[in-house]
């Protein structure tokens, strides 16, 4: 086979369609937290539209609900734990000295 023929074949793969992340009936709403934490990261940020495969306008009331939720304080601003926790050394790492004055 030519090339030029090879490269109008259609491919054999058959995709499947996903289901939507959002049914018909769910509301998006500040209150349903289990909605609304599928689309948050480990760290608290809000996934982007491509990661989360949301058309623009559920995308917008997503962003609107979280925004909600934060400012109500049933979600946190940031989810970084490592910033709370003390590490064990308290030392100095050797090679680091002091000027002298």
């Amino acid at each position: 086979m030519d090339k030029t023929k090879r490269l109008f074949l259609k491919s054999k793969r058959s995709f499947r369609r996903r289901l939507p992340p959002i049914q018909s009936g769910d509301r998006i709403d500040y209150r349903n937290m289990t909605l609304i934490s599928r689309f948050l990261s480990e760290q608290g940020k809000i996934l982007s539209r491509r990661v989360n495969r949301l058309t623009l306008k559920e995308q917008r009331l997503i962003t609107i609900a979280i925004k909600q939720a934060r400012i109500l304080s049933s979600l946190p601003f940031l989810n970084n734990e490592k910033q709370f926790e003390r590490s064990g050394l308290t030392a100095r790492p050797p090679g680091l000295r002091t000027r002298k004055k």
